[in-house]
């Protein structure tokens, strides 16, 4: 008899569909933010709006400049699936207060997309607290899902500085 995926499963499995609109070169990212048991935005990791992408341009700026993962967002030309996720609920007047976030990372290496433990990097996590997200779902490399309580990084960055945080975007990527 087939088996019903949890609704975290089939929640997941739709951020992993998302993700795979990425224009990244390094990376595929997809967040689907749900509220009341309801998708009310999606994002992926890519190109502002009516701009060129990587795949457009035909390299990666991050690459060419040799920018390790996790570091100088600034000189990325795509915007995160976190943000896009949250910019897209903007757009649509919706709020996000007491939503969860469903996070879908992988990343590619060879030209073969491998799953990574899902993160925010530091930017997007401080937009995730300040946008009123209840909590984070993160897919883990093994398939595991990992929930986190928004509530519990705000605690922790009023007592430690957020660099102390033992989970960071682009560690484990950068330590291969």
């Amino acid at each position: 008899m087939p088996t019903r995926p949890s609704k975290m499963e089939y929640y997941m499995r739709i951020a992993g569909e998302v993700a795979g609109r990425s224009t990244c070169y390094r990376a595929k990212h997809g967040a689907i933010i749900v509220k009341d048991d309801q998708i009310i935005s999606t994002g992926y990791l890519g190109a502002p709006r009516k701009t060129s992408d990587c795949w457009e341009r035909g390299q990666c700026l991050r690459e060419v400049m040799g920018i390790p993962h996790g570091q100088r967002y600034e000189l990325c030309r795509s915007v995160h699936a976190e943000q896009n996720a949250i910019i897209n609920a903007a757009r649509a007047g919706v709020s996000l207060l007491g939503s969860v976030m469903y996070l879908y990372s992988s990343v590619i290496r060879d030209g073969q997309e491998q799953p990574q433990d899902a993160y925010p990097c530091f930017i997007c996590k401080k937009m995730i607290i300040n946008a009123g997200l209840e909590r984070l779902v993160s897919r883990q490399a093994d398939g595991h899902l990992k929930v986190y309580d928004i509530s519990e990084w705000v605690n922790d960055w009023q007592e430690h500085d957020m660099l102390d945080d033992t989970e960071q975007y682009g560690l484990a990527i950068n330590s291969e």
